[in-house]
């Protein structure tokens, strides 16, 4: 009997580096965040939550994506 290869399920969430549009200070933050997220500098919202993938208010750096 051959065996049939089984896929690994991919997790849907990520970690995002985001940079705040004030000041341009930059901030590591996970796509499917619980919390709201300010800005460690200005303070202004960047992130808030919804029910799955939370809503970006930055703009995403170019090293978009982290493992």
């Amino acid at each position: 009997m051959v065996k049939s290869k089984e896929v690994q399920p991919q997790p849907k969430s990520k970690f995002v580096n985001i940079q705040c549009p004030d000041c341009g200070s930059e901030q590591i933050v996970f796509s499917r965040t619980s919390t709201v997220v300010k800005c460690n500098v200005c303070g202004k919202i960047l992130v808030t939550p919804t029910g799955g993938k939370a809503i970006i208010h930055a703009k995403r750096s170019k090293q978009q994506i982290f493992r």
